[in-house]
């Protein structure tokens, strides 16, 4: 057996060619999505709203009523918050009701769960204790199940899948202290020993990776005669020697997750129990994401809906200057803005998710859009909740029960959402990865033009083959149904949802053209404009949103469900989201970003260090910024704490 090669040291080129090798090459189904980006707006593809099957849809009421019993009865979110921890016969409860199997086929032993439904699940119990539902989503969004499911072998699901549905937490480890967003960077090594692989490396911020009994490791396998090598996935028993749970962190918010830094140490892995083939790690976990951050959003939604009803009620109940806070335009905006937002957020949710469930479209884009979405605009509604409540928006919910008040936990909230920007894909990094899907199909006819390693040949085919693409696309961005009046009528019912339509329609085409312009101007330089590429995509989310909101509200008004009043909240959110719209249309070519490159260079060269005089730092002056990762037997005791 060799010895662990050291960490690989990347160039920017080298990490980015690792992450686009990792990415799905090619498009065999729809995407509204990227169709929306090259300026086509194709309502075809998601009205009429795609619903679940009778049968789906009875298992996932059924199984909702039990857990709606559950949480009622036997969840108390306050104690889990004060304890940073979920008690072991709540997860032996959930366990018992199947809530860890949701997602699994019924044929070993789960409940077969669509995406819908699933999400609702972790709607009601995110809204008990946000903390429950990252431990459910993390076993089955991104844990074993996941990535079995997609690319496991028969015996693989056979062997892990029936223990997942009932008995074992899994977690997902990819991070690591050196190496986020950057996996080309990735330390964790496998190195073939005859039907094993040995494992040795330092994981963070393993969710559920404290109590969990089946990891997803992602590892780096050196390349060797017989072995094509790279990034690959595994699965591996907790209990395996060599484990080490050397940590269990404690964080801002979501204080009762069990979240870990794990250390491998020689620890033998048998090959059954690699995921796919050698290097294919990055497309699995890539892949396995296209539906697993749909739980963010799910958790968002249970988020929003709680938050409105403490507006109203609050709202009501405070009066100032004669009348109740809500009849002050200040505060009713607030509430405005939280209503239709929050409309808004579940008609994304429900409708990236059917269309998961559908699996007739390629939702990597709706889906990256949904947690971007979701998790900017449901830290905002969170934010107004507070603004509200004044300074019980700031006060603790045991505080204000101590002095006999209603024991809000409006700021407990704002807590446990504001990891919803960073982890499974930060908002800058999902802007990046949404940006590249985005420009795929000028990429793929252009992309050699601005290669800086193709031939002056390859130069000359690409120039050909854009000619040919540009010619035909180019033109169609000019006019558009958004510019017939009368388009779109199935959308007028008492409120016109219709202009917003063709509004969605024509903003389509000018967000294509502002991209192609980018493209134009910048050529080599796009990737580097990520302020510019932040907006393109910010104004897509708000495309895909308002769009969702439109058929979610005609979805309702044609079953009789509260139809008037969703119509209403569509448009607001749609009046809403086009100022939005506008201003990131001003400010992708009116903008500091010039000046912020300038400044910031000053910041990192000590030029402005005389602006932080006159404080004293609070923080460790003894601890380094990143904790030693090297490869090695553990020091610490083992926290590992199996629930059984």
């Amino acid at each position: 057996m060799s010895a662990a090669p050291p960490k690989p040291t990347v160039t920017e080129r080298e990490a980015r060619q690792v992450a686009e090798a990792a990415r799905q090459q090619e498009w065999r189904k729809p995407s509204f999505a990227k169709e929306l980006f090259l300026g086509r707006f194709r309502l075809d593809l998601i009205h009429p709203h795609p619903l679940p099957t009778d049968e789906a849809t009875q298992r996932g009421e059924e199984f909702l009523a039990k857990l709606r019993d559950f949480v009622e009865t036997k969840v108390d979110g306050a104690l889990i918050e004060r304890e940073a921890r979920i008690p072991d016969d709540v997860i032996d409860g959930l366990k018992e009701l199947g809530a860890f199997g949701m997602k699994i086929d019924t044929k070993y032993g789960g409940l077969g769960l669509g995406q819908v439904y699933y999400n609702k699940a972790l709607t009601l119990v995110g809204s008990a204790s946000p903390a429950i539902g990252v431990l459910l989503s993390a076993h089955q969004s991104i844990g074993v199940p996941q990535p079995l499911k997609l690319f496991g072998s028969p015996e693989q699901k056979e062997r892990f899948l029936p223990r997942c549905a009932r008995t074992d937490i899994s977690a997902f480890l990819l991070t690591e202290p050196d190496v986020g967003s950057d996996p080309a960077r990735l330390a964790t090594t496998a190195v073939p020993d005859g039907d094993d692989y040995v494992l040795d490396g330092v994981k963070l911020w393993t969710t559920n990776g404290v109590v969990a009994d089946l990891l997803v490791v992602m590892a780096r396998v050196p390349k060797s005669e017989g072995h094509k090598g790279g990034i690959t996935a595994f699965v591996v028993e907790t209990n395996s020697p060599g484990i080490t749970v050397e940590n269990r962190n404690a964080f801002m918010g979501l204080r009762g997750i069990e979240n870990g830094v794990t250390r491998f140490h020689q620890v033998r892995v048998p090959a059954s129990h690699r995921i796919g083939p050698e290097g294919a790690g990055l497309k699995i976990a890539l892949t396995t994401l296209n539906t697993g951050r749909l739980s963010l959003p799910a958790s968002c939604v249970a988020a929003g809906k709680w938050c409105l009803k403490i507006a109203r009620e609050w709202s009501a109940a405070r009066e100032q200057w004669g009348k109740p806070i809500a009849h002050h335009e200040a505060v009713g905006a607030k509430i405005s803005f939280i209503a239709a937002t929050t409309f808004a957020l579940e008609a994304v949710t429900d409708l990236a998710s059917q269309m998961a469930d559908e699996d007739r479209n390629d939702i990597r884009i709706e889906g990256a859009l949904a947690k971007l979405f979701a998790s900017e605009m449901g830290w905002l509604i969170a934010d107004e909740l507070v603004q509200i409540r004044g300074g019980r928006g700031f006060e603790t919910a045991d505080s204000l029960r101590a002095r006999g008040e209603r024991g809000v936990p409006a700021e407990q909230v704002l807590r446990d959402l504001r990891i919803n920007r960073i982890f499974e894909g930060s908002t800058e990094i999902m802007h990046l990865l949404i940006a590249r899907e985005a420009v795929d199909a000028h990429l793929s006819v252009a992309g050699d033009l601005i290669d800086p390693d193709k031939s002056l040949q390859d130069k000359a085919k690409a120039g050909a083959n854009a000619g040919v693409f540009y010619a035909k696309w180019l033109p169609k961005l000019i006019a558009g149904q958004g510019q017939l009046p009368y388009t779109y009528s199935e959308f007028k019912q008492g409120v016109d949802l219709s202009g917003h339509l063709r509004y969605v329609e024509r903003t389509a085409r000018k967000l294509a053209r502002s991209t192609f312009y980018g493209m134009s101007r910048w050529q080599g330089r796009m990737e580097s404009k990520q302020g510019f590429l932040g907006r393109i995509v910010d104004i897509g989310a708000e495309l895909f949103a308002m769009s969702a909101a439109c058929v979610r509200a005609e979805h309702l008004r044609a079953r009789g469900e509260h139809g008037r009043e969703a119509y209403q909240l569509a448009d607001a959110f749609c009046r809403q989201s086009r100022l939005r719209v506008e201003e990131l249309f001003g400010r992708l070519w009116s903008n500091t970003d010039d000046l912020d490159r300038k400044v910031v260079k000053g910041v990192m060269s000590g030029t402005y260090t005389w602006l932080e005089q006159g404080i004293v730092d609070p923080s460790d002056d003894g601890g380094v910024w990143i904790a030693d990762a090297t490869p090695g037997p553990s020091t610490h005791e083992n926290v590992h704490r199996p629930i059984r």
